[in-house]
């Protein structure tokens, strides 16, 4: 198992959410030291404090595991989805082609 992306996930929400390590720290009873560990993933947390910072970020536990379950696509997918539908109409379309491109090229 890939313990560094649960790590990187994390990292990734509590930037997004501007949040220092102390911030999310203080949020969840942990040290900054203990945060900077599982987002490098030198340490995989318990449960209770899993479920501590995703309660702290305001997320779910499928978007921190997305890369490391094995429906974890099926949630990458629905959250990229998410996103494309908040852009222009033109943007998606642009989006779209690339990705058409990139699976005719894969499939060869």
């Amino acid at each position: 198992m890939e313990l560094e992306t649960i790590g990187k996930n994390i990292k990734k929400y509590r930037i997004e959410k501007k949040l220092r390590q102390e911030d999310l720290a203080e949020k969840t009873d942990l040290s900054a030291n203990y945060i900077g560990m599982v987002e490098r993933g030198e340490k995989i947390p318990s449960l209770e404090t899993f479920i501590s910072i995703l309660n702290a970020l305001e997320i779910s536990a499928d978007m921190v595991l997305a890369d490391v379950i094995k429906q974890g696509y099926i949630v990458k997918n629905s959250l990229l989805w998410d996103d494309i539908e908040k852009l222009s109409q033109q943007d998606r379309e642009r989006i779209y082609l690339v990705v058409e491109t990139l699976i005719k090229y894969a499939q060869k």
